[in-house]
């Protein structure tokens, strides 16, 4: 599957919830999201090298990332695991973190936003549509929908035309953390 997806900068919320509104958008909440990126080192690492291992495992509905780091020793197969819990919790996402630096990646930045998500349909299409107040970026609209590989174009016509009739005519391309790594750049 294909998330087909546009993102427009918005100055105006009240108008676009007004449009949205005529389209009977329905509102499924509203969240705040906390991105932490991470990148590797140069020149990064080959596991088969460096005797390493990443795995998911799962058993029955549950599921864990595991880091195996290298053997410590000839004799048996010691070595430092750290294992992550895929559920709930907020465990996970600074143990996840962990693995990733050992591993050699070091986080770039962190992208902040609040969220505010509908759904509407349109053109035959369920799309999703998301209203992001980024921390240090701006005001975005997402509009999101999900094809198959053979109905991409009808799908890509479908937001184009949605956005269109919601006045949204400058799309961003960029990701919000480029926008925010640029934001430091020129800052």
């Amino acid at each position: 599957m294909l998330e087909v997806e546009v993102k427009f900068p918005v100055s105006d919320w009240s108008r676009l919830h007004d449009q949205l509104a005529t389209l009977a958008a329905q509102p499924r909440g509203s969240h705040e999201e906390i991105d932490t990126y991470f990148n590797a080192l140069p020149p990064g690492r080959d596991f088969a090298q460096t005797d390493e291992a990443l795995r998911i495992r799962r058993v029955n509905a549950d599921a864990w990332l595991t880091y195996k780091g290298p053997k410590l020793d000839a004799a048996t197969k010691t070595r430092l695991e750290v294992e992550v819990p895929l559920g709930n919790g907020h465990r996970a996402p600074t143990d996840l973190a962990r693995v990733l630096e050992l591993l050699g990646y070091r986080p770039v930045a962190v992208v902040r936003k609040t969220r505010q998500t509908l759904t509407l349909t349109y053109g035959g299409w369920t799309v999703n549509v998301c209203l992001d107040e980024v921390a240090e970026v701006g005001r975005f609209v997402e509009l999101e929908v999900v094809a198959t590989p053979e109905q991409l174009d009808a799908a890509r016509a479908a937001v184009l035309e949605l956005a269109g009739r919601l006045g949204l005519t400058q799309p961003e391309r960029r990701s919000y953390l480029q926008l925010l790594l640029q934001r430091g750049e020129q800052g």
